[in-house]
């Protein structure tokens, strides 16, 4: 297989501003997603992450309790780590089994499966700069073996900001259904490879977003889309360069907005 199918794809980013120059939509998280008992535990990545990936499945009209998925994050649930991490130096702190478990890397898919009575694999990656690109390369190696459909999610949360500024400093999730099959597609990219580009050769716009919420390395993928425009797509913003090979298909998707350009440069 040399190409991925993309059947859907949902943004949930509650810094709405941060995506109007791009003219890209974006959801609120949804809050009626996750029962308010779990809710009072969830973080807001999982919760934004929860949003994407449900408004991508109900795109693709995808049966969630049998689709497998990859959810990709750079710092998975950053937040309530650092809480964690700050309070095992004091012996007069007790630390909550209930923090414990939302802390790990594989959190939200967790309660992804939880919510969707969903026993189908469930992988959560984390790659730095590569996350994205990486979780691409999953995907499509998991559809080797298996045809069928995955779920991609990529996320991350607003980070304490002694930690690794400018990372952290936007919050972005966002989820693509991806197909072995053409049917009701809106368009395929090729598998990832290592390219010849360069930071200094991407668009600024994006890359400033993309420093301070990694997950945003899906915008260039979320503009060819929504411009239906072919071409190289970059997926990571320091060297060495992923990119894919992106071919619209002409189909209609209440999803897209207006069309900016999100080429590299000539």
């Amino acid at each position: 297989m040399k190409q991925l199918f993309i059947k859907s794809a949902a943004v949930c980013c509650p810094e709405v501003a941060l995506l109007a120059a791009l003219d890209l939509r974006s959801s609120d998280i949804d809050k009626s997603l996750i029962p308010a008992g779990m809710r009072r535990r969830t973080s807001m990545t999982t919760r934004m992450a929860i949003t994407a990936a449900k408004h991508a499945c109900t795109q693709a009209n995808s049966d969630t309790q049998n689709l497998a998925s990859v959810f990709a994050s750079l710092g998975g649930e950053i937040q309530v780590t650092d809480a964690l991490c700050r309070l095992l130096p004091d012996e007069n702190e007790l630390l909550s089994p209930t923090q414990f478990h939302n802390s790990v890397h594989n959190t939200t898919a967790g309660y992804w499966g939880i919510l969707n009575k969903c026993q189908a694999p469930t992988t959560a990656i984390a790659a730095a700069d590569d996350t994205f690109a990486m979780g691409l390369i999953e995907v499509w190696a998991q559809l080797q073996q298996e045809p069928g459909e995955r779920l991609l999610v990529c996320y991350d949360e607003l980070w304490p900001q002694y930690l690794a500024p400018p990372i952290g400093q936007s919050a972005f999730a966002c989820a693509f259904v991806l197909s072995t099959e053409t049917d009701q597609s809106i368009g395929a990219i090729t598998m990832p490879q290592v390219s010849q580009l360069k930071q200094q050769d991407l668009k600024v716009d994006w890359v400033k977003l993309t420093e301070s919420a990694p997950a945003a390395a899906v915008i260039p993928l979320l503009l060819a889309l929504q411009d239906k425009q072919s071409g190289l797509v970059p997926l990571n913003i320091k060297a060495p360069i992923w990119t894919s090979q992106f071919e619209p298909y002409f189909c209609e998707s209440s999803f897209w907005a207006s069309k900016p350009k999100f080429a590299a440069k000539a």
